[in-house]
């Protein structure tokens, strides 16, 4: 079982807040610091009787790496030291390994107890590495941690770790880590964020006590509190997830849905839906808006009788997913658009891939992923079950293709990101069943007596079946009747319905995308 270790964040919480939470963010979506590594800032520990600086430093002794942000303030004194400063003493007293970090340029005017601590950091022969942004903060921070704990613990990163860490904090907007006061903790939707603590967690949501629950939030860079403050307020990324109606505050936080009558656009489509919501869930909604305008034919497999989708829904769930998580945020004033056509489905996102990812690559397949916004993209995945690290457009190309449909073609248009999932046409034969949608795989039919195989294949294509039929079609008497159908019931295939006369047989509910038709 991989050894996670407790790195306990010490600053000024009121002037580095930003930078507080970058760093939350970066060790928790980091691939190879998320295995290793849990954060702990000590005002997003659970509440206590002792928040003063007893409980700090009893925080601060759990943990197993010390991790110091300076910058111009010296902060709120505790007899004659900061806590900072009283922090960072603790630390040596405990010889836990100190990683260091100056906010500014060598010389600039500090606060004079500010100065004091740095001349004690020196004098103590701790390195310490200078930083003048978020970009220049989260390299310096992830490769003091990756050598610690090369040195300390044995584990280093993979190169293709190495690689995302690289690209995704290049990458990544400061849009989601904004400490905002505009929606307090307890108006978000619990719900909602019950369903992703649990997920991330993978624990019961009945185990989540409300402490636990305001912890997993705070932990995943959602929810923040303001120094000397009791209250939680949602942060960017909290809003964007967990808001019961992030385009309150973010306008652009919205699915505007169109379906359209023919093969282009036009004034008067007809369905649409402005879609707002936590965007887990309009995620969600999005996807029932798909379904409700596109065909579901039914299809005869062998001794199944199903409903298909005319698209594959895990595909143009990612589609959405990728949109929600990867757009660009700073842009108010555009929203992620979803068109159904006849022939098509495009899924339109404003902003175009982060750098060094390009069209080419992603039409290859060949790229290794990175996020503009690791926080939602983290936390989409546990949401919708989608691994977060892998290509997601080659999952949704093999989900076309073995759906028999065209692979999904991705372009640009005005800044927008767009992948266009193409139809069946009038060619609904092209839809494939996969086996995991046979209700009476191979090897079940290979259970079958005959007898049995011509019950299942009257129920395909009429949707029910009675002990009467199959003494009249088989030939049989009303126990041997009696008795296959009793068999199929017991292999799941077949569900008794009714009572007395009016018991008929149907096939067992599919709950794989939608029903089987009965």
């Amino acid at each position: 079982m991989t050894q996670v270790f407790r790195i306990f964040v010490s600053s000024v919480q009121k002037e580095l807040e930003d930078e507080r939470l970058i760093i939350q963010n970066l060790v928790s979506t980091d691939p190879f610091l998320s295995a290793h590594c849990v954060p702990v800032l000590y005002e997003y520990e659970p509440a206590s009787p002792d928040r003063a600086l007893e409980g700090c430093l009893k925080t601060l002794d759990s943990c197993q790496v010390y991790l110091l942000i300076i910058g111009v303030e010296y902060g709120n004194l505790t007899g004659k030291l900061s806590v900072t400063h009283t922090e960072y003493r603790r630390a040596k007293e405990v010889n836990l390994p100190i990683v260091a970090f100056i906010k500014g340029r060598r010389g600039m005017n500090r606060e004079e107890g500010t100065d004091d601590f740095l001349r004690e950091l020196d004098a103590d022969g701790f390195k310490y590495k200078r930083f003048g942004n978020i970009i220049e903060l989260q390299k310096e921070v992830r490769s003091a941690l990756v050598k610690l704990l090369k040195e300390m613990f044995g584990v280093s990163p993979t190169s293709d770790e190495n690689l995302i860490a690289k690209q995704t904090i290049e990458a990544t907007s400061t849009f989601e880590s904004q400490p905002l006061t505009r929606i307090c903790w307890k108006d978000l939707d619990q719900n909602v964020a019950l369903q992703l603590v649990s997920a991330a967690e993978n624990r019961k949501a009945d185990e989540l006590s409300s402490a636990d629950l305001l912890a997993g939030a705070m932990l995943r860079g959602l929810v923040w509190a303001p120094p000397g403050s009791d209250e939680h307020y949602a942060t960017a990324a909290g809003i964007v997830l967990l808001a019961k109606d992030p385009s309150a505050v973010f306008p652009q936080c919205r699915v505007l849905a169109d379906a359209y009558r023919g093969s282009e656009p036009d004034g008067e489509p007809r369905d649409h839906e402005d879609i707002r919501g936590p965007m887990s869930l309009v995620i969600d909604r999005s996807v029932a808006f798909i379904d409700r305008n596109t065909r579901h034919p039914m299809k005869v497999v062998g001794l199944n009788r199903i409903l298909l989708n005319e698209f594959p829904v895990e595909a143009l769930r990612e589609a959405l997913v990728n949109a929600v998580a990867h757009r660009q945020y700073e842009d108010s004033g555009r929203k992620i658009i979803l068109e159904v056509f006849p022939d098509r489905v495009i899924v339109s996102s404003p902003g175009l891939p982060p750098a060094p990812i390009t069209l080419a690559s992603l039409r290859k397949g060949n790229y290794r992923p990175c996020s503009r916004n690791p926080v939602l993209a983290q936390c989409l995945s546990y949401f919708h079950r989608i691994e977060e690290r892998g290509s997601g457009f080659r999952r949704m190309r093999d989900q076309m293709l073995n759906h028999g449909l065209d692979q999904p073609l991705i372009s640009t248009d005005t800044g927008y990101f767009q992948v266009t999932f193409p139809g069946p046409g009038e060619n609904l034969d092209r839809i494939r069943v996969p086996e995991t949608r046979l209700l009476v795989t191979p090897a079940i039919e290979a259970q079958l007596n005959e007898k049995q195989q011509k019950i299942l294949k009257h129920v395909a294509e009429t949707g029910s079946v009675t002990t009467g039929w199959c003494m009249e079609s088989l030939s049989v008497s009303r126990d041997t009747a009696h008795r296959n159908l009793v068999d199929l019931v017991k292999l799941n295939i077949l569900v008794r319905q009714g009572s007395g006369r009016g018991v008929i047989y149907v096939l067992k509910e599919n709950t794989y995308d939608s029903e089987i038709i009965r």
